[in-house]
């Protein structure tokens, strides 16, 4: 999918960030590919060690005509960057970009839908042997 028009809902997919160049790369080809699955527009986003910054990627977003911005976390469980770090980044940006909407979205290691994924890769690493 291209976003020939800018959608008014920007989606940030927000990993932590690696020294390791091949795990950021990999982290912008997942954010790319999520972009081609969905209505909106998506874009990586790193917390440290990586760009863009969350920060940045929020302000490019809001450039482009984004009026709604959610930052989606690409983390397992609720730790402190989630629990602290995101939260206050999230508040910043609100501050910055009065008038557009920017939100934190919940992580996704609560969902039935990663113990699914987790069944079926414990069936096939088990079935291989």
């Amino acid at each position: 999918m291209t976003h020939d028009d800018v959608p008014s809902t920007a989606v940030l997919l927000v990993a932590h960030g690696s020294r390791a160049t091949d795990a950021n790369d990999s982290h912008r080809a997942l954010a790319h590919g999520l972009d081609h699955r969905v209505d909106q527009s998506v874009r990586p986003a790193f917390l440290e060690l990586a760009e863009p910054s969350i920060p940045a990627a929020i302000d490019a977003a809001v450039a482009d005509g984004a009026a709604t911005v959610i930052v989606l976390p690409y983390f397992l469980h609720p730790g402190r960057h989630v629990r602290d770090d995101l939260p206050g980044i999230v508040g910043e940006a609100a501050e910055r970009h009065p008038g557009r909407r920017i939100e934190l979205a919940a992580a996704f290691g609560d969902d039935h839908a990663v113990l699914d994924l987790l069944v079926d890769q414990v069936h096939r690493a088990t079935d291989a042997h």
